[in-house]
């Protein structure tokens, strides 16, 4: 795909990672509707970015915890801005440390609603919104223990599960219009409530030895929707990470 002039909806796209890849792709000349949840101060701080570098960006507010209506109001608003959606890329999550005895309903609804559903009625409206001429493409930014469970977030990690399981699907059903690809990151950044020496401990679990960072991440979202023959693929960016966890 060309980016030049193509509009991209980037969820979650105040902060962190989502704010890399709105950056990344206005840097790119993509046209940029960046969703955010709460940070509103953030995301017109990262509009602000996008701005003083000549691209065209428009915020919207909406809350994931509502997927359909969530998904209605950030494609109207796209849409209302810039007259077309060409790229959605699904970033917004929610990560919660929690056992399967401390998984309370609210928290298993909560992880689905925002991990999962957000994306799949997103997706729906996305592709819905296509024109008969027009390519798409989504990226989902899954995480490598959707391929690699482990215990202690598994209300988080059963939604990223189903996000890798609506990737595969989705570039099936919506082929060849539209592509689907996800991205499964390793340690990127840290929790904002992580010991100083979090990453120093997880690097050596890592066979690179490091963490990444958020440009490893949009550099991955670049190559998938640049290379117009991956469709259904799952992109670890991990540095090796889940090589190293045991399969039995």
């Amino acid at each position: 795909m060309e980016l030049q002039g193509r509009v991209a909806v980037v969820t979650g796209g105040a902060v962190r990672i989502g704010r890399e890849i709105c950056l990344r792709l206005a840097d790119a000349g993509m046209r940029i509707c960046l969703h955010y949840g709460s940070s509103s101060d953030a995301a017109e701080q990262t509009a602000t970015v996008i701005r003083a570098a000549s691209g065209d960006v428009v915020t919207v507010q909406a809350d994931l915890a509502s997927p359909v209506d969530a998904a209605t109001t950030i494609v109207d608003k796209a849409r209302s801005a810039f007259g077309q959606v060409d790229v959605l890329v699904n970033c917004a999550s929610i990560f919660e440390t929690r056992l399967l005895s401390e998984t309370t309903l609210d928290d298993w609804r909560r992880h689905q609603a925002i991990n999962l559903e957000a994306p799949l009625f997103l997706s729906q409206q996305f592709a819905a919104q296509l024109d008969s001429k027009q390519v798409g493409v989504i990226v989902n930014i899954a995480d490598w223990r959707a391929t690699h469970p482990q215990p202690g977030h598994l209300a988080y990690t059963i939604s990223k599960v189903g996000l890798v399981g609506l990737t595969r699907i989705l570039a099936q059903e919506l082929a060849p219009q539209v592509r689907v690809n996800a991205i499964a990151p390793g340690a990127i950044l840290p929790p904002p409530d992580a010991a100083d020496d979090h990453d120093e401990q997880i690097a050596r679990l890592i066979p690179l030895q490091r963490t990444g960072s958020p440009a490893n991440i949009s550099d991955a979202v670049l190559f998938l929707l640049q290379n117009d023959f991956v469709n259904g693929e799952v992109l670890h960016v991990t540095g090796g990470q889940e090589l190293a966890v045991p399969t039995a």
